[in-house]
Parts: C-alpha cells; sequence; structure tokens
C-alpha cells in the first residue's frame, strides 16, 4: 500500500507540472519580472527644452525651429519719411491730400488716421480734438508744437504694428550695424524701436504724420466707404382685374 501511494504522488506532482494553465502562470510571472526589470533599469525621459519666441506682426510671439514657426521678415514703408508729395502711382491724390492736411490741419490728419486704425464710433473727434487742444497749448506757452507728439506717436507704433513694418531702430542697425551688440531679446527690441517712434514723432512730427497717412491710405480702407447690405422692397407691378 505504501508504494502505491508513493506512485500515485509521483503521479500528481507529474500532472501539476506538466499543467498548462501553470505552464502560463509561471510564464506570466517571468514576464512581469522582465517588465519590472525594464522599467526599473530605465532611464527617465528629460523634459523638453523650454522654446524661444520671436515676435511678428501684432507682437504676436511664434517660436523658432520649424518653416511655420520661424519668425516674419519686416517690411518696408511704402513711402520713406521725407517723401513729402507721395509716390507717382494710383494713390498719388491722396497723397497731395495727405500733404496738404499735414501742412495746414495736422489735427485732422491725425484724426482721420486714428480713424483708420480703430473704427470705433467717435474716434475721429475724440483724437483730432484732443490733438488740437495740445496743439493749441504748445504754441501759446512754448511757441512751437512741442505737446502734440507726446499723445500722437503711439499711433505710429499701432502701424508699424499692425502691418509688421521695419522700425527706425531696426532699419539704421541694418545699414551701420553698429546697435545690434546692445540689443537682449525681442522685448527690449520693442521698447527701442517705441522710443525710436517718439523721437521721430518731436523731430520730425509732420512728415511722420504723413507717412503714416500714406501708409494707411493703401492697405485700409476708410470706415465710411465700407459696403453695408441693404434691403430694396420693389412695389408690386401693376394689377388689373378681370371680367368674365
Amino acid at each position: 500500500m505504501a508504494g502505491e501511494d508513493s506512485r500515485e504522488a509521483q503521479r500528481g506532482d507529474e500532472h501539476e507540472e506538466s499543467s498548462p494553465l501553470l505552464q502560463g502562470k509561471e510564464n506570466d510571472s517571468k514576464i512581469c519580472s522582465k517588465g519590472d526589470a525594464k522599467t526599473k533599469t530605465a532611464s527617465p525621459v528629460p523634459p523638453p527644452a523650454a522654446e524661444e519666441y520671436g515676435w511678428t506682426a501684432d507682437g504676436l510671439p511664434v517660436s523658432h525651429g520649424s518653416v511655420i514657426g520661424e519668425p516674419i521678415r519686416r517690411n518696408q514703408w511704402n513711402s520713406g519719411l521725407f517723401t513729402c508729395l507721395g509716390r507717382n502711382d494710383e494713390f498719388c491724390s491722396s497723397d497731395l491730400e495727405v500733404c496738404f492736411l499735414g501742412s495746414v490741419a495736422p489735427c485732422v490728419l491725425y484724426g482721420t488716421n486714428a480713424e483708420r486704425l480703430g473704427s470705433a464710433p467717435g474716434t475721429f473727434s475724440n483724437h483730432c480734438l484732443t490733438y488740437l487742444g495740445l496743439y493749441f497749448v504748445g504754441n501759446s506757452l512754448f511757441g512751437w508744437n512741442c505737446l502734440a507728439p507726446w499723445f500722437s506717436y503711439s499711433s505710429r507704433s499701432a502701424i508699424r504694428r499692425k502691418f509688421n513694418l521695419e522700425g527706425s531702430f531696426e532699419a539704421m542697425n541694418r545699414s551701420c550695424g553698429c546697435c545690434g551688440s546692445c540689443i537682449e531679446d525681442e522685448m527690449q527690441r520693442e521698447h527701442l524701436e517705441t522710443t525710436c517712434d517718439f523721437v521721430t514723432h518731436v523731430l520730425c512730427h509732420t512728415c511722420a504724420l504723413c507717412q503714416e497717412g500714406r501708409e494707411l491710405r493703401r492697405k485700409v480702407i476708410h470706415p465710411g466707404f465700407n459696403a453695408q447690405s441693404t434691403v430694396v422692397v420693389m412695389p408690386p407691378t401693376e394689377q388689373t382685374m378681370g371680367r368674365k
């Protein structure tokens, strides 16, 4: 009896060893142990490097490193600062009007420029009357128009950002290359360009207003000429009553 019991025990052990369920469990445990070993030995993934940003039109940053993300090249002004009579093209009559307004009524020219930049109701009157008041105070107290440029130079910065135009500082750096070393980032460049816009309005105020007016008339339609949808009601045609 003892011999038979030992044989049955050996058969049971052999059956357990040959069972596919037990073999599957052993394989799963081996795979899990290998996976744990790989996770332990795998090095952590470093975080992505911070992207650098450049500045484009309207002061919007775009990332470098790709064709789409590369900064847009600055555009040139349509006319120079001292091109008083404008250019000989289809806008020549408008350029003569801008030159006349800049010489006789700079407040009107500044108001129309501000109206084209922001077509909100009352834009022309608010900017024109404010400019006119500063114009009279400056001429009365100091003998020349020294206060209005402090108010109007921001329009030049707005035009430069809106159409991604080249600023005075960038043009000077491109021509002589002596100022590029003092620029650390794009934010500092923008501050320098804004300072150059202010200096341009103080030293060459009328010429700056005329240049901005010529630029806006070539790129922005006057808000008064915007087409508005209208409903036309046609009267019914003449009707006659037939007799039977």
